[in-house]
């Protein structure tokens, strides 16, 4: 195929963030349309959550470019944070003075909005109502196109001073009524008055039977985010604000927010449980990104592909014994991001080798590069509220990807102490149940119910304390080198070398048919013991991954003890004694890895021990001894 026509070299799914990604990407044209979106659109939820990455600005842009109506999109950036964090009104609490800035941002966009609305969409003559709102922006200076951060500011310091010019609205500011109370008290009063005149314009007009509502967008907090008090009362101050447009302008304005799970997630007051029909948290499914992927290909490529042209045609149609798509997308966090930035991997190393389509070692490749960025970016996603995550990482590399809570228990409580003294903010949190919790929730670990594994973004339901076996998501897994259930050593036979037969006078025949009758007994002691710890695994506990790597590791000790015994019985010279000692060994090892991966089941445990003991004793002892009158149950 030429190189210039490949497949590979036209690929492409999109750029990592929306804001790119929707003008100079694919999504503008290749947007996926998901129930969070829709129900955005038509304002059934106003309360869109979701992780980061999952696609919650992607609808914000979409929202902006296909909604009918005039849509306005607040992004406030650090020195319009700085501001509302730092906005205080005595006589009220934290998260009511953020709400009453907030308030005051919506009132400012609305009257905005409905100045430079009224006389293209509604005619030449303009209400009363329109003017007074546009001689109270003149006014207060805001007719300008500064930014949120410039009117956040004159916002802050009117509402503190209460001198809101309200003239326009003929209302006297310095009557008794705004001079007197605290400053919550006087600013609420002059923000009434601003609310009450923004609402008699969307009256005068009759906006709400004729057009959309106005769409006020709220994105990207997370910018701006800490996690202190302010940030908190922040972020419920706007939740407030936003419930209470809804309410104060008829239906003419609303507003949607787009939150991230964990800082919404922390937020804690009184009127939390009124938001509850107000949420919607965006959930992927392997289909659905599988469809994206689709979409984006076909895009990209110029021609409609279906799944087993993807699937069978530009990316191959297995991986290692798995089907390509079950493969890789297993291997991500279940959002959109994660999914674009794994698939790109892939077609970058292909185009790096020259290849025409993804190969299935381009795939293998990208794997661990794909892990390795994911494991560093979980750190940075998390790094405002868990600081200490990365440390925590440690506590898993080069283990296996199954943790038992006991095992989990004795590694941290190695180092539980360092990390209160290097944290000590967090010291509450640092024991081994919030560990737990803090993995769970950043979906880095998932827990076993039932025959299955859940991460959090399958479920909501925290982690129990009778919950004691855990899996690392299998995107982490390359990164940490936590590859096999249990990370046991693979068993390797002895490296002696099997002579030819031969008729050396070395020793006499009757020497030779003792030695041969020897290694005979212990070869097949040894296989008769790997045949009872396979069965006693087969009734064990053990999860099933771990019962499956222990099983495969005995089936190669099987496999090499019979080896041997085949050539011993082609007269070949074998050193069972070696050969036999060695495999007792690594039964201990296993015995040892098994109890350090916080494994219980004794009676797994306790046959590993019998075998490599009994095997020991049939060593040195003679022939015929050494257990094998035990039962092969």
């Amino acid at each position: 195929m030429d190189q210039s026509s490949a497949p590979v070299r036209r690929l492409f799914f999109g750029r990592d963030d929306a804001e790119t990604d929707f003008t100079h990407g694919l999504l503008r044209w290749g947007f996926q349309p998901t129930a969070a979106y829709d129900a955005a659109l038509t304002g059934r939820k106003t309360l869109i959550i979701g992780r980061k990455g999952s696609g919650k600005s992607a609808i914000c842009h979409r929202l902006m470019a296909g909604y009918e109506g005039t849509a306005l999109l607040i992004t406030p950036d650090d020195a319009a944070g700085d501001e509302i964090r730092r906005f205080e009104l005595q006589g009220v609490t934290a998260d009511t003075a953020k709400s009453l800035i907030w308030r005051y941002t919506f009132a400012i966009q609305a009257a905005r909005h409905l100045s430079a609305h009224a006389r293209p969409a509604h005619g030449w003559r303009i209400p009363r109502a329109v003017r007074a709102l546009q001689s109270f922006l003149q006014a207060n200076d805001e007719t300008g196109e500064d930014r949120l951060y410039e009117r956040l500011r004159r916002g802050v310091r009117r509402l503190q001073a209460a001198s809101l010019a309200l003239k326009a609205f003929g209302v006297v500011e310095a009557t008794a009524e705004f001079n007197g109370g605290t400053e919550g008290a006087r600013a609420l009063r002059q923000l009434e008055v601003l609310e009450s005149g923004v609402l008699a314009a969307f009256e005068a007009l009759r906006c709400t039977p004729q057009h959309e509502p106005l769409l006020i967008l709220v994105d990207q907090l997370e910018q701006v985010w800490n996690i202190d008090p302010d940030s908190h009362a922040m972020v419920t101050g706007l939740l407030l604000a936003a419930k209470h447009v809804t309410r104060c302008y008829g239906g003419a304005v609303r507003c949607c927010l787009f939150l991230r799970s964990d800082i919404y997630d922390s937020l804690n007051f009184s009127d939390g449980d009124k938001f509850r029909s107000d949420e919607l948290r965006i959930s992927w499914t392997q289909p659905a990104l599988r469809d994206m992927a689709l979409t984006r290909a076909s895009l990209s490529l110029e021609q409609s592909l279906t799944h087993e042209e993807l699937w069978g045609g530009v990316f191959p149609a297995t991986v290692e014994g798995e089907a390509t798509s079950d493969y890789l997308f297993h291997r991500v966090l279940a959002r959109p991001r994660d999914a674009i930035q794994f698939l790109t991997a892939c077609r970058d190393v292909a185009d790096g080798q020259a290849h025409p389509t993804v190969q299935p070692e381009d795939i293998v490749t990208a794997t661990k590069q794909f892990s390795d960025w994911k494991l560093q970016d979980l750190a940075r996603e998390y790094l405002v509220n868990h600081p200490f995550l990365k440390s925590l990482f440690t506590l898993f590399e080069n283990h296996g990807y199954i943790v038992m809570r006991p095992a989990l228990d004795r590694r941290f409580q190695a180092v539980q102490g360092s990390f209160q003294r290097g944290y000590p903010a967090y010291a509450e949190r640092l024991t081994t149940q919030g560990v737990i919790d803090i993995l769970y929730a950043v979906s880095f670990l998932g827990v076993k119910r039932g025959s299955d594994v859940v991460f959090a973004g399958d479920t909501q339901v925290p982690v129990q304390r009778h919950e004691d076996e855990f899996h690392i998501h299998p995107c982490f897994r390359p990164a940490l080198g936590s590859t096999t259930a249990m990370g046991l050593p693979p068993y390797s036979p002895d490296n002696d070398v099997d002579s030819p037969p031969t008729k050396s006078s070395a020793r006499s025949d009757a020497a030779a048919g003792q030695q041969i009758s020897r290694d005979f007994h212990l070869l097949t002691e040894l296989t008769r013991s790997c045949g009872r710890i396979l069965n006693m695994v087969d009734r064990s506990d053990l999860p099933e991954p771990a019962g499956k790597e222990l099983s495969g590791q005995i089936e190669r000790v099987l496999h090499a003890a019979r080896h041997k015994l085949d050539l011993q019985s082609s007269g070949k010279s074998v050193d069972s004694t070696a050969h036999v000692t060695s495999a007792a060994n690594y039964f201990r090892e296993l015995r040892t890895r098994l109890t350090a991966g916080g494994v219980q089941d004794e009676r797994v445990l306790r046959r590993l021990d019998e075998q490599a003991n009994a095997l020991m004793a049939t060593v040195g002892g003679a022939v015929g001894s050494g257990g094998g009158s035990e039962s092969s149950l």
